[in-house]
C-alpha cells in the first residue's frame, strides 16, 4: 500500500505557496537544519534512531526495520499518529518528509493512513533533495535578481525602512541576529543551513513574482553566527549601494528604542520575571564582546555607564541614561569603523539621503513603500 501513496516532486511551488512541510525525522536531525514552514512530529525520536543505526550497521536493514517496529508500537505508535493526523488535518494541503524520501516518510505515510484514512503525500527524495534543490537555485537566483542595498551608519533605521518597502528580503531576520556585536535576540539564531534554506526561498519567491527589483540591507559576510553564501554575498556587493543618512539623535532615538525598549520587551516575554536581569546580562556581555576593540580603559569607562544606566533603569524606571552609552557607542566607536569601512569600500555609491529621499528614489526604482 505504501507505494501507492501520492509523492510531490514540484519543489517551487512547495517553497513559492509556503506549502505546510511535516517532517518526520527525529529532532537533532530537524535542529541541525530545516525549511520554513515545517513542523518536527517525528516517527523516531534521537534516541531510537541512535539504537536502530547501531542495529544497522552491525545486522543490516531487516533487523533495523524490526527493531524500530519494536521500538515504535502500541501507545507510541498511536501518540504519533494522532500528531500527524492533527497536522495532516490543520494542514490539508501540506506534504511529509524524512531524509531522502524513503523508510521513514513512507512508513509514516502508511501508518497515518491506515488509522486515519488520510492519504497525505510525500516530497519525492525528501529534505535531501529538496535541500539540493534550494542550493541549485540560490545559483540561479545570483544571476538572475536585481537587489539594491541600504547601507549607512549604526543606527540610522536601514531595518526600519526596509520593513515600510516592497520588494524586500530581510537577512537580519532571516538570520535573527541585528547585525552587531549587540545584535542577539532572547532566542537563538537559526543554525547555517536553516538560513540558506530561507534565504533562497525568498530569492525564489521573488523570480517567481516577476523577478522585480528589490531591496535588502548592508550586511558583513556574517549575520552572527549565520553567514551569507559566498555567491549571494557578491552578487549584493556588486549591486548599486543606497546610503541612509540620519543626524546622530535619531540614530540615538532609534537605537534607543531598539537596544532598551524592544530586547527588554523580548527578554521580559521569553524569561518572564527574570527578564531584567537576561536582558542586563546581554547589555553588558555585547559590550564585553568589544573590549579589545575598544580598548581597556575605555571599555572599562563605557561599561561602568552602562551599569549606572541599567541600575537607574532598575530601580526607578528612568531609561534615559541608556542615552550616554549609546551616543558614545555610536558616535565613538561605530562611527569610525564605518568612515574606514567606507573609504576602502569597492562598491560605487549610487544615492545617498535620508528617509524620505531614499525611499523616492528607490520608489523610482520599482521598489516601493507599503501603503
Amino acid at each position: 500500500m505504501s507505494e501507492e501513496l501520492p509523492q510531490v516532486e514540484d519543489f517551487r511551488r512547495l517553497v513559492v505557496d509556503d506549502v505546510p512541510l511535516l517532517d518526520v525525522r527525529a529532532p537533532i536531525e530537524f535542529y541541525q537544519g530545516h525549511f520554513p514552514h515545517a513542523e518536527n512530529h517525528w516517527l523516531i525520536d534521537d534516541a531510537e534512531r541512535e539504537q536502530i543505526g547501531r542495529q544497522y550497521k552491525h545486522l543490516g536493514q531487516d533487523a533495523a526495520i524490526d527493531m524500530g517496529h519494536e521500538l515504535v508500537q502500541g501507545e507510541k505508535k498511536a501518540a504519533r499518529v494522532i500528531e500527524w493526523q492533527t497536522f495532516a488535518e490543520q494542514h490539508p494541503d501540506g506534504v511529509l518528509y524524512c531524509f531522502r524520501g524513503g523508510m521513514r516518510s513512507k512508513i509514516s505515510q502508511q501508518w497515518l493512513y491506515e488509522e486515519t484514512g488520510i492519504m497525505y503525500p510525500r516530497i519525492k527524495g525528501g529534505y535531501k533533495a529538496l535541500r539540493r534543490f534550494l542550493i541549485d537555485e540560490l545559483e540561479a537566483s545570483c544571476q538572475e535578481v536585481n537587489p539594491f542595498v541600504i547601507g549607512g551608519r549604526t543606527g540610522v533605521g536601514k531595518t526600519i525602512l526596509l520593513h515600510k518597502l516592497s520588494p524586500m528580503i530581510d537577512l537580519e531576520g532571516l538570520a535573527w541576529h541585528r547585525g552587531s556585536a549587540f545584535g542577539n535576540h532572547a532566542t537563538p539564531q537559526p543554525r547555517q543551513i536553516s538560513f540558506e534554506n530561507a534565504l533562497s526561498i525568498e530569492l525564489i519567491k521573488i523570480r517567481a513574482a516577476g523577478n522585480p527589483p528589490f531591496v535588502v540591507e548592508d550586511e558583513h559576510r556574517n549575520v552572527g553566527s549565520c553567514f551569507i553564501p559566498d555567491n549571494i554575498r557578491d552578487k549584493f556587493r556588486a549591486s548599486p549601494l543606497i546610503i541612509l543618512e540620519a543626524t546622530l539623535d535619531e540614530r540615538v532615538e532609534n537605537t534607543h528604542q531598539e537596544y532598551i525598549f524592544e530586547a527588554l520587551a523580548e527578554h521580559i516575554d521569553i524569561y518572564g520575571d527574570d527578564g531584567f536581569n537576561k536582558w542586563a546580562e546581554y547589555l553588558l556581555t555585547s559590550i564585553d564582546k568589544i573590549k579589545k576593540r575598544l580598548g581597556g580603559t575605555r571599555h572599562g569607562e563605557l561599561r561602568k555607564v552602562m551599569e549606572n544606566a541599567i541600575a537607574q533603569h532598575r530601580n526607578n524606571g528612568d531609561v534615559e541614561a541608556h542615552r550616554d552609552w549609546i551616543r558614545e557607542l555610536l558616535g565613538g566607536y561605530y562611527d569610525p569603523m564605518y568612515d574606514y569601512q567606507i573609504k576602502t569600500n569597492e562598491k560605487q555609491i549610487a544615492f545617498g539621503g535620508d528617509k524620505a529621499a531614499v525611499t523616492e528614489y528607490l520608489a523610482e526604482q520599482g521598489i516601493h513603500p507599503i501603503a
